[in-house]
């Protein structure tokens, strides 16, 4: 019986470090740190995210894929620069880069938008590092051009479903527009990312989430949301927040539909989080960054399991 660790002491020493100046960090940037609950009534409505289920006194409740929802009821309630650092979950998410239960730092600056933001992170990851990081910005529409030749924003369904069948090799013809991008982008763009921390802005607008929608300076609708890769990995996921309730609402319906379609689970819209909105979250840029991801490539770890105390095969 394999009772040990999956990572060794020193990772864990290591681990530990990382945790404290993430803490200095914000500390010394006036927001602090909340502890919110990891057990939710609701979950999200992402068509591609699960959530775990749990059983508590009789009731059904939902282990939280990320503190969001309630770190922005505490936003609508005047709680001002906050950040969270502690565990989220999500099913059927278990390989190299994932595990069902990993740690997420998340943060909100009340009147930043995405673009300084994205300082931030490249400001907080470069701390981090033990070496000096390559930094580069670059839109979603410019690297999706440069490697696929496709507009993303405005390029036929069509022509993305044939890609995306080519690359994942599957039937992507009855898939949508966010699917493809996700496939195409995940297969052919990321794989070629240079090394450094790359943080890619303007998202498809069909791929908005939370994220508000703008004009980019070619007139296309965007989503103002990022991303940060380093070393080619997912880091992070950064939004200029949507604050208007009926149309995240509306997103939401949506969201209940594409799961619906796909066969999985519909899950109910967090009412309490709409009531937030409802009620004036202050304008505010938020970003969820994955630790154990960022304690990898600080250590040039390829798996996981060497950065947690115990993966999920050692439970």
């Amino acid at each position: 019986m394999n009772w040990q660790p999956s990572a060794s002491i020193d990772t864990l020493r290591t681990r530990a470090h990382l945790l404290a100046k993430i803490r200095d960090f914000f500390n010394a940037r006036s927001a602090y740190e909340v502890d919110v609950p990891v057990l939710g009534a609701r979950a999200v409505t992402d068509l591609h995210i699960d959530s775990v289920e749990a059983r508590c006194n009789g009731g059904s409740y939902f282990l939280q894929s990320s503190p969001e929802y309630f770190m922005k009821r505490l936003l609508a309630a005047g709680s001002g620069d906050i950040y969270c650092l502690g565990k989220a979950f999500r099913d059927g998410e278990a390989g190299g880069r994932h595990n069902p239960e990993f740690t997420l730092l998340e943060w909100y600056r009340l009147g930043w938008d995405d673009h300084r933001l994205m300082d931030e992170v490249a400001e907080l990851v470069g701390a981090l590092y033990p070496e000096p990081l390559a930094i580069q910005k670059a839109s979603y529409g410019e690297l999706f051009y440069e490697h696929i030749g496709i507009d993303p924003h405005r390029g036929e369904l069509s022509q993305l479903q044939t890609v995306a069948a080519q690359v994942a090799g599957c039937d992507a013809f009855n898939e949508p527009r966010a699917t493809c991008l996700d496939l195409i982008f995940s297969l052919l763009v990321e794989p070629n990312l240079p090394d450094g921390l790359v943080l890619v802005y303007d998202y498809p607008e069909c791929q908005a989430a939370l994220a508000r929608i703008a004009e980019d300076e070619n007139g296309r609708r965007v989503a103002r949301r990022f991303e940060a890769f380093l070393h080619r990995m997912e880091l992070a996921n950064g939004y200029w927040e949507l604050v208007d309730a009926q149309e995240q609402t509306q997103r939401f319906e949506w969201d209940c539909e594409q799961r619906q379609t796909a066969g999985k689970k519909v899950v109910q819209a967090d009412t309490k989080l709409l009531a937030a909105l409802q009620s004036g979250l202050p304008e505010c840029a938020g970003v969820a960054l994955g630790v154990d991801r960022l304690l990898m490539a600080v250590l040039s770890k390829n798996n996981i399991g060497e950065v947690l105390p115990f993966s999920f095969d050692r439970l």
